[in-house]
């Protein structure tokens, strides 16, 4: 049993999920909150989605799908990728799974041996590594700073490179940090690991949340034997639906069938059927309006930070989140955080839930409420730390 026990131990639970109770404990006595920490688009589903969700309820299509999902919406996803991106992948190759999380698991699954090291970022997700946790892995995390904008290198991928050593794990835009890769470091670190014999698993579940006029480049761009993961979650909208997919390369496609038939069935099947409106004209509108609203929210919170005596290296390009380095307030952003919370009503995340390196100095910041409460949390900030907005 202590395996078994040294695993569940490795699982911690998200600090911001308790700053969000204590949020909650807070507003239900009548203090109002500004929410900064919370990871999720405050835009509902876009309309024709929710529509087409509806509509298949309504018809009682609600049967168990193949388990690699919709055959139709996996083509739909296969042209995606043509439009956006300009590649071709076969139909086959594309898995819909319960959420971005869920592919994810999917993919260790087929990947990852008990004992194995899996290298990823410091800051990261912190469900990243315990998701290589569960799997009997260990997550190596790296320590990146705002140097590298927070994102693994060629470089760092060979020096840490060990012999139990089997993959990388990249995200790009990243959470915490809103951060994109240079496509060149993509491509050197993809052949980095190839040169390895190893494994890639490209978390691109933000893409399309891209600023600056330009769009993310996919490892499938530059590499063939990649794990792509990507969700309809963030720039789709579609959180509570779970829904996500996992692109393999074509060696994988009967064990990704094969696992995914034992683990899950099939992805919800109302989310499949509502799915297949995400790439319709008139909802890829929607979503595109959507991002220049957090485009103009980044702009303005970053500007507003950086006026306040927080330092970030440039504005992050993706995502909606604000990685602020706070160093010069307090040596103890878990502290900050809390006391922020507690005597301004602004809540944001602490480093330390996502990892070790400079945990102690940042805060993250999500930019996912409206301009109005955005201008609200500056004033509280500036009057918690007694400076001029």
């Amino acid at each position: 049993m202590q395996p078994y026990l040294t695993r569940l131990e490795s699982i911690r639970p998200f600090i911001v999920m308790e700053l969000l109770a204590r949020a909650r404990a807070l507003e239900a006595q009548g203090t109002s909150v500004v929410h900064m920490e919370i990871g999720e688009p405050d835009f509902p589903t876009p309309d024709p989605i929710a529509q087409a969700g509806m509509e298949t309820i309504a018809k009682g299509r609600v049967q168990y799908t193949p388990a690699a999902g919709l055959p139709q919406l996996r083509e739909a996803i296969a042209a995606f990728y043509r439009q956006r991106y300009g590649i071709r992948i076969a139909p086959e190759r594309v898995f819909l799974t319960p959420g971005a999380s869920g592919a994810f698991l999917l993919a260790l699954s087929l990947l990852l041996e008990s004992g194995k090291r899996v290298l990823m970022t410091d800051p990261g997700y912190p469900c990243n590594r315990h998701f290589v946790h569960l799997f009997g892995g260990i997550p190596d995390a790296v320590p990146v700073t705002a140097d590298t904008r927070f994102h693994l290198t060629e470089t760092l991928v060979r020096e840490y490179w060990r012999p139990e050593t089997v993959g990388v794990w990249l995200a790009s835009p990243a959470n915490p940090t809103g951060t994109v890769i240079d496509p060149d470091e993509l491509a050197r670190i993809c052949r980095a690991v190839a040169s390895k014999n190893g494994f890639l698993i490209s978390d691109e579940i933000y893409h399309g949340l891209e600023y600056h006029g330009g769009r993310c480049v996919s490892a499938l761009e530059v590499a063939e034997r990649v794990f792509v993961v990507n969700s309809f979650s963030k720039y789709f909208g579609m959180t509570g639906w779970r829904l996500g997919w996992l692109v393999v390369p074509e060696a994988f496609i009967d064990a990704a069938e094969r696992v995914a038939q034992n683990i899950f069935i099939s992805a919800p099947t109302h989310s499949q059927y509502a799915a297949l409106a995400a790439f319709e004209p008139r909802t890829l509108d929607i979503l595109e309006a959507r991002r220049r609203r957090f485009e103009d929210r980044r702009d303005f919170l970053y500007d507003a930070l950086c006026s306040l005596g927080f330092k970030m290296g440039g504005k992050p390009r993706g995502a909606f989140y604000l990685y602020a380095d706070c160093s010069d307030f307090t040596a103890d952003s878990y502290r900050f955080a809390l006391a922020l919370l507690d005597r301004a009503g602004v809540a944001v995340t602490p480093g330390c839930d996502f990892g070790r390196a400079g945990a102690s100095a940042y805060v993250r910041f999500a930019y996912t409420v409206e301009l109005e409460a955005l201008r609200e949390g500056v004033e509280r900030i500036a009057a918690f730390l007694d400076r001029d907005v």
